[in-house]
């Protein structure tokens, strides 16, 4: 069904209640009391419902709708302290009916401004699929709702999600129990015979009570352990994800370690390479180089002591001799310097290698 038309025909059956409430009589005690249970059970279940499934929907889904949902929900507040109030009293209490008449001028208000003005726009931006699939869930939704007002209890999800069917459960339990002593007391008064027969209607009755009560909670308890099944079910296939990617980070890390390593090594061992040979190169040029001046030096020292020989051998035996002591000590001197300007740039070599 419909979301709006199932809505609506909540807002229609308690109209009728309300009615029928104000035709009766100032006297009519026992008629007030009994349209005011149903007025009670009716307008509980529907607010349930629409704090369960019509407004969070719509708030989720349809644009503008917010400050409408939260008037509403004072609203439903409202009623609810007043219902309570009323399941209380005593249909003879002077106050009795005045109660009921502002809790019927409040719901009428509530009723104008949900049908005036938010179901239209609710209607006009939902499809008729997404009304049809709301409407079924408002239905699923009455199964399970509070038949008595709860104005302490949550009014908005996750709350009411929880504590809806527990109310239930407890509203359900209060009229059985209140059913079973109206109905001992009526019975006890016929004899023995009487007593007898409520007695097994009671043990029939708390049977079947205690039946829906526990279907009631394996249906809950079913819907919570599916619900925590899919959540863990997804926290595993988030885990599965997280250390998939922790597994590859360390190994990509590993693998990027390993491979700047082997660069950092490499790179050593070839710059080494590099002086090393470089070193041996500029080794062999300055080796080369001292030669080739040795060599010059050496020759040119030879010519000029043969010319230093042969004038001293024309001045006699003494100037020989020192001129051979000369020209010895001046071809060493020639050839030791080149030699060992050589070998020190040899040595800053090497350092500059290693």
């Amino acid at each position: 069904m419909n979301a709006i038309t199932l809505l609506k025909n909540d807002h229609r059956t308690v109209e009728k209640l309300f009615v029928r409430f104000e035709k009766a009589g100032d006297k009519a005690f026992v008629e007030k009391g009994e349209l005011i249970g149903r007025i009670i059970e009716e307008l509980s279940v529907h607010a349930a419902i629409e704090e369960q499934v019509f407004y969070p929907y719509i708030r989720l889904n349809v644009e503008g709708v917010e400050d409408d949902t939260l008037e509403a929900l004072e609203e439903h507040h409202i009623v609810k302290w007043v219902l309570s109030e009323l399941e209380h009293m005593d249909a003879e209490d002077e106050r009795y009916t005045a109660k009921a008449t502002v809790l019927i001028e409040n719901v009428r208000h509530h009723v104008e401004e949900e049908e005036g003005g938010l179901f239209p726009r609710v209607a006009k931006a939902l499809n008729d699929r997404q009304l049809d699939e709301m409407g079924a869930r408002l239905d699923r939704a009455k199964e399970n709702a509070p038949k008595r007002p709860h104005p302490r209890s949550p009014d908005t999800p996750p709350g009411n999600l929880v504590t809806g069917p527990a109310a239930a459960l407890a509203d359900l339990a209060t009229e059985t129990v209140k059913g079973l002593a109206r109905s001992a007391i009526e019975r006890v008064t016929g004899g023995e015979e009487a007593v007898v027969e409520a007695a097994s209607d009671t043990v029939d009755t708390v049977t079947e009570t205690a039946a829906k009560a526990r279907r009631a909670v394996t249906k809950t308890a079913t819907k919570a352990t599916r619900a925590a099944g899919d959540r863990a079910e997804t926290a595993g296939k988030k885990a599965k994800k997280a250390s998939r990617a922790a597994t590859r980070t360390p190994s990509q890390a590993t693998s990027k370690v390993s491979t700047t390593a082997k660069r950092a090594s490499k790179k050593p061992s070839t710059t080494a390479k590099r002086a090393s040979k470089k070193a041996s190169t500029t080794a062999k040029r300055v080796s080369k180089k001292a030669s080739t001046t040795a060599k010059r030096v050496s020759k040119k020292a030879t010519t000029k002591a043969s010319a230093t020989k042969r004038t001293a051998t024309k001045k006699g035996p003494g100037a020989t001799r020192k001129a051979s002591a000369a020209t010895r000590s001046s071809t060493a001197k020639r050839v030791t310097r080149p030699a060992k300007k050589a070998a020190r740039a040899v040595k800053r070599t090497a350092r500059a290698a290693r």
